[in-house]
């Protein structure tokens, strides 16, 4: 097999590390949904779902059918999986066939669910997910007592799974208010299928954010994506859970991703010439120069250029002129004993120097999900414990 221009690995350790000291916080009753959407944020769902299931995860949430397929490939068969946004109405018979689970959103999906369920002769298992205030996805209040009607009378082909809703900015104080609302509005579509006497089968509301610092967003499952790969969700819940808990500083959430490749060529640069494209650098002094052989086709921001660093020998060597599509240019200069073909660290720990993922997104203006899951999918991912 031929040699990709950069690899990923995922540690095992730091994910079981972390999957631990979530359910350490929300209790080991609440079921625990992994989230791996886009690709498992960069991560690569075949190898992360492999991963997970090694920990005991049995649940895992993604945004389309097409995830779906992609994790039904990579599970053992033993676990659930949930769509949570985009199913198309050719994919429903599919999902119903392999027990996958999928939110409903509005009353229309209801009557092409039961439809699907008929010809597959399989139970639609759905959870309704209702509006209390993103205003993205969500069933009204209006047209909720209708569905709640349409399940109870189509029981025999229609499951009621869950009652669900999407927090939106539940990591910023700022949003508490428009949180506590939604909570309410929550409670208030609970009342409501208590009233009906018809109930889902469990209650969730929980993302990362809310499941670590809103113990009341806590109810029968948990939606986690960002902290489980070994981020805080923001500076303010990590801030939180430190003042809550008496500590000054905490580790107890793992990165587990690190991204490689090695020097492709080592060139010397005379005073006075520029390197690479145009004239954003000139050398200023004879230089030592390694070429990276990637670029921002392969993910690699081009806003770092002339900005960023990676990391050789344990060094930190700085980005000399523009990032291109398959190539950018590191100063040497100072590690004197770099090889072709030494290793080169892009995100991750080598000897005492750690390059974070916040290196690049606080350059760059990213998210750090944004930034991990523009990664392409062909870039090699390795499981290391």
């Amino acid at each position: 097999m031929v040699k990709h221009s950069s690899r990923i690995e995922l540690k095992q350790s730091s994910l079981t590390a972390n999957i631990n000291f979530i359910k350490k916080i929300v209790g080991n009753d609440v079921i625990f949904s992994s989230v791996v959407k886009a690709n498992a944020y960069g991560h690569g769902i075949h190898q992360f779902v492999k991963m997970a299931e090694k920990c005991g995860v049995r649940h895992f949430s993604v945004a389309s059918s097409f995830e779906a397929e992609e994790v039904l490939e990579a599970t053992d068969g033993k676990s659930t999986i949930m769509i949570m946004g985009i199913i198309y109405e050719e994919d429903l018979s599919w999902a119903i066939e392999h027990d996958i689970e999928f939110f409903v959103y509005n009353f229309e999906r209801l009557p092409r669910a039961l439809e699907a369920a008929k010809k597959v002769g399989k139970k639609a298992k759905v959870h309704i997910e209702v509006e209390t205030g993103s205003n993205r996805t969500g069933m009204h209040k209006n047209e909720f007592p209708k569905a709640l009607s349409f399940l109870k009378k189509n029981e025999d082909h229609l499951f009621f799974q869950g009652l669900c809703t999407h927090l939106g900015g539940a990591e910023s104080q700022s949003n508490q208010f428009k949180i506590d609302k939604q909570k309410k509005r929550y409670k208030e579509f609970l009342k409501i299928c208590k009233d009906k006497k018809t109930e889902p089968n469990i209650r969730h509301i929980a993302c990362s954010a809310a499941a670590l610092a809103m113990p009341d967003t806590v109810y029968d499952l948990i939606r986690v994506g960002v902290a489980q790969y070994g981020f805080w969700p923001s500076p303010e819940i990590y801030y939180q859970y430190l003042n809550e808990n008496g500590k000054k500083s905490d580790a107890s959430l793992k990165r587990i991703f690190s991204w490689k490749t090695d020097i492709m060529d080592i060139r010397e640069v005379p005073e006075g010439d520029f390197i690479g494209y145009g004239t954003a650098f000139q050398a200023s002094h004879k230089m030592n120069i390694a070429v990276i052989p990637l670029g921002y086709s392969n993910g690699y921001p081009r806003a770092l250029s002339n900005r960023g660093y990676v990391l050789i020998s344990g060094k930190k060597a700085p980005i000399v002129g523009l990032i291109n599509m398959n190539l950018f240019m590191v100063d040497i200069t100072h590690i004197p004993d770099a090889n072709v073909g030494d290793e080169v660290v892009l995100i991750g720990r080598q000897k005492n120097n750690v390059i974070n993922v916040s290196s690049f997104t606080n350059s760059t203006q990213l998210l750090n999900n944004e930034m991990l899951s523009r990664l392409p999918a062909a870039i090699p991912r390795t499981i290391v414990k």
